[in-house]
């Protein structure tokens, strides 16, 4: 017993010292003969270097893969499958009290991927044996940090057991059950295995030839790792492919809902129209049997799916609604990002979570509540009720907020274009003096987002702005990577139009230089060419109206068309004499035509930040500003658009009755 003891702690001091000290001795790389050619050492490292291997830690990877199946085990509340358990659980689970095996004993006890290799070298394991040594090797490595699990990972593939198992891997796979096969893929993959090696080739030909005979599980499980195969691997169109055509033909056969989620998750974006409206109705079919959780599920697989269904959206929406108080932050965060992906809002649901976050606001912490402002900010949604009693706890307590929650909270109030009322200079300037005890810490980037979003607020601290215009800081700036340089320039221009045509009044007179600034790219006529036709048409001949075209006001303002016309309103007797001095563009009226994607907040005609913005600029020019819907207008026919056109730019032609439809529509 007592040598036993003693082999034991020689072999862990062993492992200790080489974890410490990588292998001297010549290895064969990892994959070798698992690929269509030999790799060197450096070509291994090149492949452990790139693509999902690099990192491994994406949260993607991490988190829990969640599988769902039809055993008589499965909760009706979806309650989730967790990964395949480690061997430790696994023991405890399958054994049922029976004495473990030594190699299995042995296994739950390995605390890396390296322990488990150096077990493999001592015995020789079973298809199910090989099958749980993969469980265990990524089960350990999820658990540690990115940088012991990026060290651990190379030790494993410099290993000269791992090629051993991973041939023992292919020659077992016909042995293998459905599950241990889906699973040994998938983790495979999330260790870092090429995509392309001959070990998951062979195990993806594999699933082809067993896919009739796997079950929902399997199936989900399998789904999960084609998901993170790159487009473009062998074999993995094929078996998409088939596993999208077995779905469809067991769909008539589904009866329960959480299988019918599952086969929706299987057959993921890529299935056809077609077997997308089945599955749509056949849980359309289901719907009163869906439970909350059901219905929470539904959604986000919709969002897996890339696929918008309306009715189904609705029924959901309705059920949520009525049991809005029983669902966690977390599940209503994952429910904001799943309409967003789905491109799908409805105002009483989002009026409600608003509501019910403004209830929360002294129970969730603030990294909770500043991140349901985004996601409600990425909806272009403004959350009244959450936004004023979330501005009130900022008010009582700004320095509680975190550098990261500044500047989201600045975005979220600047983009939506809040109203603060009475308690606006209250609210920024808790901001203000929160964010002026970071500006040491803040990059350039971060600083010119700060001022940008302050300049939409119309507020303008000197601190901020003084140390983004010193020359270090735009020094920094001028090296940005191309790709973000035309926000930046963007985000410039805005400052510069601010400080020239609102005029704060500053310590010290402040100026943007022009190397900062860029110019700004006008749309192409083409783009909007139907809209364009439509005001040429509504101008025509009439005496005294011009139209002009993709106007660039103050190097800033990008106005889709200006309308020049006489004044309307007859001067008085007294005033005859006046109006003959006036100079012609002190006699006439000038409109600004703005189109945007997303101009106003969503369900109201409330004006967002950028907006906002560009209309006091407009306006402080001597500007008139008609705003409208990009989406909406287009959509109207030319007859309709041109009605509401002309409501908009001439209302003295319809009376008093033109204002009210027009600001419905362009809403």
């Amino acid at each position: 017993m007592s040598l036993r003891v003693t082999e034991e702690v020689m072999r862990r001091s062993l492992r200790f010292c080489s974890r410490r000290i990588p292998w001297h001795l010549g290895r064969l790389p990892a994959t070798a003969s698992i690929t269509d050619a030999s790799l060197s050492s450096q070509q291994l490292a090149r492949i452990w270097h790139t693509g999902q291997c690099q990192t491994r830690l994406p949260t993607s990877l991490i988190g829990s893969a969640r599988f769902y199946s039809n055993d008589s085990g499965h909760r009706e509340d979806n309650e989730d499958f967790e990964e395949k358990q480690p061997a430790e659980i696994q023991v405890a689970a399958t054994m049922q009290g029976q004495r473990p095996s030594s190699f299995t004993d042995r296994l739950a006890l390995c605390c890396s991927p390296s322990d488990v290799l150096d077990l493999t070298c001592q015995y020789a394991p079973t298809a199910r044996q090989v099958s749980s040594c993969l469980t265990q090797m990524w089960a350990t490595t999820k658990m540690m940090s990115d940088e012991q699990a990026r060290y651990e990972l190379r030790l494993m593939f410099e290993h000269p057991a791992f090629e051993k198992l991973l041939q023992q891997t292919m020659k077992s796979v016909r042995f293998m059950t459905g599950e241990d096969m889906a699973y040994s893929v998938l983790y495979m993959v999330k260790l870092g295995v090429p995509q392309r090696s001959r070990v998951v080739q062979t195990f993806l030909r594999a699933s082809q030839e067993k896919l009739n005979d796997l079950d929902e599980k399997c199936l989900s499980v399998l789904a999960t790792c084609l998901d993170q195969i790159e487009e473009g691997t062998p074999n993995v169109a094929a078996l998409k492919k088939a596993m999208g055509l077995l779905v469809e033909s067991r769909l008539p056969g589904i009866k329960n809902v959480v299988l019918l989620q599952t086969m929706m998750r299987v057959v993921g974006k890529d299935a056809p129209l077609n077997l997308k409206r089945k599955l749509e109705g056949k849980a359309l079919s289901m719907t009163d049997q869906f439970s909350l959780a059901n219905t929470l599920y539904m959604i986000s697989t919709m969002a897996t799916m890339g696929f918008y269904s309306k009715p189904l959206l609705d029924v959901c929406s309705n059920k949520i609604k009525e049991n809005l108080n029983e669902i966690p932050f977390s599940r209503q965060y994952k429910l904001l990002l799943s309409c967003k992906h789905l491109l799908y809002r409805d105002l009483d649901l989002l009026t409600d979570m608003s509501d019910y976050a403004a209830s929360m606001i002294d129970i969730w912490s603030n990294k909770q509540l500043v991140i349901l402002l985004s996601a409600f900010e990425s909806l272009h949604f403004c959350p009244t009720s959450f936004m004023g009693a979330f501005a009130e706890k900022v008010i009582a307590n700004p320095e509680a907020l975190t550098l990261r929650d500044l500047l989201c909270v600045l975005k979220v109030y600047s983009s939506l274009n809040f109203d603060l009322q009475h308690q606006r200079q209250q609210f920024l300037d808790g901001l203000t003096g929160a964010l002026v005890s970071y500006l040491p810490r803040m990059s350039g980037f971060e600083l010119l987002k700060t001022v940008y979003h302050l300049c939409l607020l119309h507020h303008f601290p000197p601190a901020p702005l003084e140390q983004l215009l010193q020359s270090s800081t735009l020094e920094q700036l001028k090296t940005t990577v191309p790709k973000h340089l035309s926000n930046c320039e963007r985000m410039f221009r805005m400052v510069d139009a601010s400080l020239r045509l609102d005029r704060p009044q500053l310590p010290q007179h402040l100026t943007v230089p022009p190397f900062v600034l860029g110019s700004p790219t006008p749309s192409s006529s083409a783009d909007k060419l139907w809209l364009l036709q439509s005001l040429r048409s509504l101008v025509g001949d009439q005496a005294d109206t011009v139209l002009q075209e993709m106007v660039v006001l103050e190097n800033s303002c990008l106005i889709d068309g200006v309308i020049t016309k006489p004044l309307t309103r007859q001067p008085s007797v007294s005033e005859a004499g006046e109006a003959e001095c006036r100079s012609p563009a002190e006699s006439s009226q000038r409109i600004a035509v703005i189109c945007t994607p997303s101009p106003f907040c969503y369900g109201t005609s409330h004006p967002r930040g950028p907006l906002a913005a560009m209309t006091r600029h407009l306006n402080s020019l001597g500007y008139d500003c008609v705003s409208v819907a990009e989406h909406k207008l287009h959509a109207m026919s030319e007859e309709k658009r041109m009605e509401f056109l002309s409501r908009r730019l001439f209302p003295e032609r319809h009376g008093s009755d033109a204002q009210p439809e027009t600001v419905q529509l362009g809403a």
